[in-house]
């Protein structure tokens, strides 16, 4: 191909598939300059104008915008540099993108009322720092006096969200639903008292040596009872009733009588919530953790045990 052949603005649109007016729009905007003009006054350009478009065309389609193209053309700007650039804008770019759709999803699934809708936009739309702040004041509510205890330093980790900056659409949707379920005072109340009820069986643990919780005891206890499709009701029950009740009032340092069998069913009850259940299913899919093993099924067949047998 000769080098110093010139081209018209036709033959150059032909040659790179853009029509005459694109040319004729980044010409006038000195992105792509004439090398010379015909005698009559029409435009000439040189074969380095056809990689000059294309290169231009690459970059439009990725989003840049027209000053910085003629700077990256020109050689004022690294294009490696502006490369980067653009792709950390892109990334921030999709991740409010992802919210947005979370959010949209969330409404759509759930029914969301206008009041809802505009909660779930403004949670969607925090910042990373803003997002640890409204955790780090869920926390606070729940476990505020215990933070020393080296127990509950590992229950508020276990606790913690943290919404990756890659994250999938699925895992935007589940921190907007847990954060707006952080803000709820009737979870908070829940999630507080159950803390209380740690601290005082931690309390226990701490002047009597290592023993398992009162989840662990009933969950292993009571499993395979529920397991072989025993009623809870019924007399083949009353043995493992008297095994894990037996248990949780040596663990507490209480006596199993009919009063203490009454707490541990409010007990059983407030650790059974089904949001607490939610809130640790969605923290799982945040994280990336396997979802967790759900013992509503121990602690409702606990409760029904308990409730029949304090009511005779």
């Amino acid at each position: 191909m000769d080098g110093d052949t010139l081209y018209s603005i036709g033959e150059l649109a032909r040659r790179t598939g853009l029509t005459v007016k694109t040319i004729r729009f980044y010409s006038d905007r000195g992105i792509v300059a004439p090398t010379d003009r015909s005698p009559v006054g029409y435009r000439l350009y040189s074969i380095d104008a056809v990689a000059r478009l294309d290169l231009v065309r690459t970059l439009r389609e990725l989003g840049l915008d027209l000053p910085t193209i003629r700077k990256v053309v020109d050689r004022e700007l690294s294009l490696p540099e502006v490369a980067a650039a653009h792709a950390e804008a892109l990334a921030a770019q999709i991740g409010v993108l992802r919210m947005r759709r979370a959010v949209l999803m969330t409404v759509a699934e759930r029914g969301s009322t206008p009041e809802e809708t505009e909660l779930m936009h403004r949670l969607a739309k925090l910042s990373e720092d803003e997002r640890r702040r409204l955790i780090g004041d869920f926390l606070d509510a729940v476990f505020g006096g215990f933070h020393a205890a080296p127990a509950f330093a590992g229950v508020m980790r276990s606790m913690t969200p943290d919404l990756p900056d890659n994250s999938e659409a699925e895992q935007v949707q589940a921190w907007v639903e847990l954060a707006e379920m952080s803000l709820d005072p009737g979870f908070r109340a829940v999630m507080r008292r159950m803390a209380e009820d740690l601290a005082a069986e931690q309390t226990r643990r701490d002047m009597t040596g290592p023993r398992r919780d009162i989840t662990a005891v009933v969950r292993d206890q009571v499993g395979p009872a529920l397991a072989a499709g025993i009623d809870p009701a019924s007399p083949q029950a009353d043995p493992i009733v008297a095994a894990f009740t037996a248990h949780c009032a040596h663990l507490l340092g209480r006596p199993d009588d009919v009063e203490f069998r009454r707490r541990l069913a409010t007990r059983l009850e407030s650790v059974s919530d089904p949001r607490r259940e939610r809130y640790l299913r969605l923290l799982a899919v945040v994280n990336g953790w396997p979802p967790p093993e759900s013992l509503a099924p121990v602690f409702d067949w606990s409760v029904q045990a308990l409730r029949v047998r304090t009511q005779r």
